[in-house]
C-alpha cells in the first residue's frame, strides 16, 4: 500500500513539474503586457502564427478592450497563404474589421506616415525560425526604424527560436543588405525576435543609430537548449519541424535551378532537377497554394529524398553544404548553377529593382547616361542578362597649360533566373535612364480531371 502511494505521489510531482516547465510564449503573458497597452492606440505586426492556444493575439487584445487600429502583414500575408515575395494587397481583416497595412503590396516595405500616425505603440507577435534570410525579422527591423523616426514605442511578444540551439554560418557584409538579409548576423543566428530587437537597439543597428523605446515580453521556461515544436507552420513551405531543421542547408537551392520541393508535399526536404543523373527518387512540382509558380513546374525531377534523416543528425551538422555541392557536381553547369532571380549584388554594377506585380515581374534597371544602343538584353535558356556600356570623354586643363584628355569606358551586367516566365512575352522599354522589363509569369494549364475513354 505504501509503495502504491509513493508511486502515485511521484507521478503527481512529475506531472506538476512538467507543467511548470512548459514553455509560455510572450503573447500568453497577458497580465504582463495588456496593462502597458491600455489607453494607447496599437498597431500589431503578426500573421497566422500569432496564436495563444486557439485564440489569436489580435482577438485577445480586442476582447480585452485594447484599441488596435492597424495590422501590419509581413511576407505571406496576415493569414499566411501567399507565396514567398508575392504581392499582398492591403485591406480589412474580415473577422475583426481592423485595417491591414500590407508591407508586401508591391510599393514599399516601409509604411507611409499616414499609417504611422494612426498608432502609438507597435506590438510584434510573429513566429520566426532563426535564419538570416527568413524575412520576418527584417520586417520587424523596418518597422522599428519607422517607429524610431516617428516617435513610436515598440513591444515584442517573444516566441522561441526553433533553430536557437546553435549558431552557424558567416556574418552578413552589410554592403549586401537586402530584404533577405537585414542585420550583420550569422546565417543561423540563434536568437529570438526579442533578442534581435534588443541587439539592434543596443548595437546601434537602427538607421542612423536611432533609439526606440523597446519592451520585450519574454518567454517563460525557454532556454537555447529547449527543443520547441512549433504548433503552427510559420510559412506555406515550412510545414514540419524536419523541414525547419533542414532549411538552413536546403534554402541555398533558391539561388539555383534545382527544385527544393516547392510545389510538392515535402518542400525543403527533397531536392532535384530534370537533368540530374544517377538517382531513382523523383518528384514533379505542381502549382499549389503557397507555391503557385515553383521552379521546374510540371517537370519530372530526379534527386534526393532527405526525409529519412533524423532531426539529431541534421542539427548536429548545422549548415550542411553537401546537398548543394552534390547537385552542382551532378549538373555540371559551372557558372550557370548559382543564379538568383534578384541578380548579382556587385557594388560596381547598376542598381536594379524587382517587383512582383501579381501576374508578372517587373525589373527596373537604373542606367542614367547610357545610350539606348549600348544597352543589350539577352536571353539564353533560363538566364536573362542585361548588359550596358557607358563611354565618356573627360578633359582637364591644368594651370601650367598641360591638358589631360581621358576616355573612360565602363561595362556592367546583371543576370537573372527566368524560369517560370513566358519568355516569348517579355517586353523592354527605356526612358529617362531607366530600363523597364516586364516578365509575365507562366500560368499552369488546367489539368484534365475527367475524360470518357472510347472503346475500340
Amino acid at each position: 500500500m505504501n509503495l502504491i502511494i509513493t508511486l502515485v505521489t511521484a507521478i503527481c510531482v512529475w506531472t506538476a513539474s512538467a507543467a511548470a516547465d512548459e514553455i509560455v510564449v510572450g503573447a500568453a503573458r497577458t497580465a504582463d503586457y495588456l496593462p502597458l497597452l491600455s489607453g494607447k492606440r496599437v498597431a500589431l505586426l503578426s500573421n497566422h502564427t500569432g496564436m495563444v492556444g486557439n485564440e489569436h493575439t489580435l482577438d485577445i487584445m480586442l476582447r480585452s478592450g485594447i484599441n488596435v487600429t492597424t495590422i501590419f502583414s509581413p511576407e505571406h500575408g496576415f493569414r499566411g497563404k501567399a507565396d514567398a515575395g508575392e504581392h499582398v494587397s492591403s485591406g480589412i481583416d474580415e473577422k475583426t474589421g481592423v485595417p491591414i497595412a500590407s508591407l508586401y503590396d508591391g510599393d514599399s516595405h516601409m509604411p507611409a506616415q499616414t499609417t504611422m500616425d494612426k498608432f502609438d505603440v507597435l506590438v510584434v507577435d510573429i513566429q520566426d525560425v532563426g535564419l538570416r534570410f527568413y524575412t520576418y525579422y527584417v520586417t520587424m527591423i523596418n518597422l522599428m526604424n519607422a517607429s524610431a523616426r516617428y516617435g513610436k514605442e515598440v513591444m515584442v511578444l517573444d516566441r522561441p527560436n526553433p533553430n536557437g540551439m546553435y549558431v552557424d554560418g558567416p556574418i552578413l557584409d552589410m554592403k549586401y543588405k537586402s530584404g533577405v538579409g537585414g542585420l550583420p548576423i550569422p546565417v543561423v543566428h540563434g536568437m529570438t525576435l526579442g533578442e534581435l530587437a534588443r541587439m539592434a537597439v543596443g548595437e546601434g543597428w537602427l538607421e542612423g543609430g536611432a533609439q526606440v523605446k523597446l519592451t520585450v515580453i519574454e518567454c517563460k521556461n525557454y532556454t537555447h537548449q529547449s527543443r520547441y515544436v512549433l504548433p503552427i507552420a510559420p510559412s506555406p513551405n515550412l510545414r514540419s519541424m524536419h523541414a525547419i531543421y533542414l532549411y538552413p542547408s536546403t534554402c541555398y537551392f533558391e539561388a539555383t535551378p534545382v527544385s527544393l520541393g516547392r510545389g510538392t508535399d515535402w518542400p525543403f526536404e527533397i531536392y532535384g532537377h530534370p537533368n540530374m543523373k544517377g538517382y531513382k527518387f523523383s518528384f514533379t512540382p505542381r502549382s499549389v497554394e503557397g507555391a503557385k509558380n515553383p521552379p521546374q513546374l510540371n517537370r519530372k525531377c530526379y534527386g534526393r529524398d532527405l526525409r529519412k534523416l533524423s532531426d539529431e543528425e541534421i542539427i548536429a551538422k548545422g549548415i550542411n553544404l553537401e546537398y548543394v555541392i552534390d547537385a552542382y557536381r551532378n549538373l555540371n553547369l559551372d557558372d550557370h548553377f548559382f543564379r538568383s532571380f534578384f541578380g548579382d549584388a556587385q557594388n560596381d554594377s547598376f542598381r536594379v529593382d524587382v517587383q512582383d506585380k501579381g501576374d508578372a515581374y517587373m525589373i527596373e534597371a537604373d542606367l542614367p547616361g547610357v545610350a539606348r544602343e549600348n544597352i543589350h538584353v539577352d536571353l539564353n535558356e533560363d538566364v536573362l542578362t542585361i548588359s550596358a556600356e557607358k563611354a565618356e570623354n573627360v578633359e582637364e586643363k591644368a594651370e601650367n597649360g598641360y591638358i589631360m584628355r581621358e576616355r573612360r569606358t565602363g561595362k556592367a551586367s546583371r543576370s537573372f533566373n527566368v524560369e517560370g516566365i513566358r519568355k516569348e512575352d517579355i517586353t523592354a522599354a527605356y526612358e529617362n535612364g531607366v530600363l523597364t522589363l516586364t516578365l509575365p509569369k507562366q500560368v499552369e494549364a488546367p489539368r484534365e480531371t475527367h475524360r470518357r475513354i472510347e472503346i475500340a
